[in-house]
């Protein structure tokens, strides 16, 4: 799941990236879809849009999520955060393994934001597949981060540490 609306927009472009390095067998589908899903509203749940649902619906058929954030004015974007708020209400997320990787080290209060969320909706943190690349303010793409001889390696080794813990039978 990508935060960020923005074309060109490096924690996508880091999660496209991902996919290109996915090892074989594992499938990664891009989620980017913030911006066609109504504001929340509590009122809404009784005739759920389906956009709503089909977004619900590709979270629980996840085995995981793959998140990479923007961080704007030290906080989530608004857009994201309400992605996250048609989540709770239903069991789509609870005990769903996520993992936060990052465009930018430096946006580190979003980080934090997010993950207490998304502990908080009863999601599970996979620490050791945890990535914070430096992309911002870099021209990259998903094809120059694949290739790229730093990038690459870590990359691989986050997906890896991700993949072993999904494999892994929760206690």
């Amino acid at each position: 799941m990508s935060g960020s609306l923005r074309t060109g927009s490096t924690n996508t472009a880091l999660l496209e990236a991902a996919r290109l390095l996915a090892p074989s067998g594992v499938s990664i589908t891009l989620w980017n879809g913030q911006g066609a899903l109504p504001q929340f509203n509590p009122d809404l749940e009784s005739a759920v849009p389906t956009v709503v649902q089909e977004f619900r619906d590709l979270v629980g058929t996840a085995d995981g999520l793959l998140i990479a954030c923007p961080e704007y004015a030290r906080g989530l974007p608004g857009a994201f955060k309400n992605a996250l708020d048609w989540l709770v209400g239903g069991e789509t997320f609870v005990r769903k393994p996520f993992v936060q990787w990052n465009a930018s080290p430096r946006a580190s209060e979003a980080q934090k934001s997010l993950r207490l969320v998304l502990e908080t909706m009863s999601g599970i943190h996979i620490d050791e597949a945890a990535l914070a690349l430096p992309l911002i303010k870099q021209e990259v793409t998903a094809e120059s981060i694949a290739a790229h001889p730093e990038w690459a390696p870590q990359i691989r080794d986050a997906l890896a540490a991700f993949i072993a813990r999904l494999q892994t039978p929760a206690p």
